[in-house]
């Protein structure tokens, strides 16, 4: 099968498409996917750069990298080559043992993080990064984490989905968000950001987005009552203590003013750092504040199954900005790197050699 291999942490160089990969077989539990899409996400370049190791202090877009042993997500050394992409739309084509065979022929997504390959509390793997991804025209998943989804979405716009949007999921769910609270969005108008805008309006929230001020009118398309240029000063802008929730995809230079903004008993929920992992907290407005903080990765299974049954109710809509042949991974994060498009760079998978 064709495929893009990552061979070790690093540049672009490390990433090879290739047309003589052994299509992998489905164990006991899985299910063998015919891959037709899977989107670009943070964590596979935060993975191929090596940039969760705690020795990069710069943003994604510097470019901070490392070939240390604590440059995967879970701070252990991965094992190359490997096959990325933590987002799959396809078709189940095969199953292993102890799974129906009515299952071939299904439309599928795979949740992006696995419970079935681990146990103990907050562990999973991502799809992806410690096992094989959607960067290939096949890929195998466990049965139990791999979805029918009944919609009339096109590949690249259900590809869109997995990761982004049960990120942005998880952290309005941990954070609790409700009807009438008014929430902040950062990166609004990225893969995470803007399904985290439609996702809170959803709720009944109230949503100010934070993005470039040339995607403002993108950011208010999808369902933001408000968007405040990225760069600009929160608090005069909007004054303190004004937000219940800040769902936070940045961090970097701009995070002290994000306890500033929160109300007091407010709530913070982060899962990226795109901006720079290294910030500046007054614990001060920690502690006298009351302010509640949520590390986000790890999500409950019925936050996949919740987004599944709002795709399938028509409750929300897919933000797809460009699609690329998996052959052009390398122009699609240049793409994605740059920041000039927005919503979900989706990777098209040839179905012949």
């Amino acid at each position: 099968m064709s495929g893009v291999v990552l061979t070790g942490h690093g540049g672009f160089d490390k990433l090879e498409f290739r047309t003589d990969l052994p299509v992998p077989q489905p164990a006991k539990g899985e299910v063998l996917i015919r891959v037709a899409a899977s989107a670009i996400n943070n964590t596979d370049i935060n993975t191929r750069i090596g940039w969760y190791s705690k020795a990069v202090r710069e943003s994604t877009a510097e470019g901070g990298t490392s070939e240390d042993d604590d440059a995967s997500w879970t701070g252990e050394a991965l094992h190359f080559p490997r096959i990325q992409g933590a987002d799959c739309c396809g078709h189940i084509v095969a199953v292993g043992e102890g799974v129906d065979p009515a299952r071939i022929g299904e439309r599928v997504i795979v949740k992006n993080l696995l419970h079935s390959y681990v146990t103990g509390p907050f562990a999973c793997w991502t799809f992806g990064s410690e096992c094989d991804g959607g960067f290939a025209q096949y890929a195998k998943a466990p049965a139990a984490e791999t979805y029918a989804v009944n919609c009339d979405w096109t590949d690249a716009e259900l590809a869109s989905m997995p990761c982004a949007w049960s990120t942005a999921e998880g952290m309005l769910h941990r954070a609790g968000v409700k009807a009438g609270e008014t929430v902040l969005i950062t990166g609004a108008s990225g893969g995470v950001g803007s399904a985290a805008v439609q996702l809170a309006r959803r709720r009944g929230a109230t949503v100010i987005g934070i993005s470039s001020k040339a995607k403002a009118d993108q950011v208010l398309a999808l369902g933001a009552s408000r968007v405040v240029a990225r760069g600009a000063n929160l608090v005069a802008e909007l004054g303190a203590d004004s937000v219940d929730v800040v769902i936070d995809i940045a961090a970097g230079p701009g995070f002290p003013e994000l306890p500033e903004v929160l109300k007091r008993g407010g709530r913070y929920a982060v899962a990226g750092a795109i901006a720079g992992p290294i910030v500046e907290l007054d614990v001060r407005n920690l502690y006298l504040k009351d302010l509640t903080f949520f590390g986000c990765t790890y999500y409950d299974d019925v936050v996949f199954e919740n987004l599944v049954s709002y795709i399938e109710r028509g409750e929300i809509r897919p933000n797809v900005g460009a699609t690329y042949p998996l052959e052009r991974i390398v122009e699609a994060q240049q793409e994605f790197l740059s920041k000039n498009t927005g919503g979900k760079i989706v990777l098209i998978i040839p179905q012949t050699l």
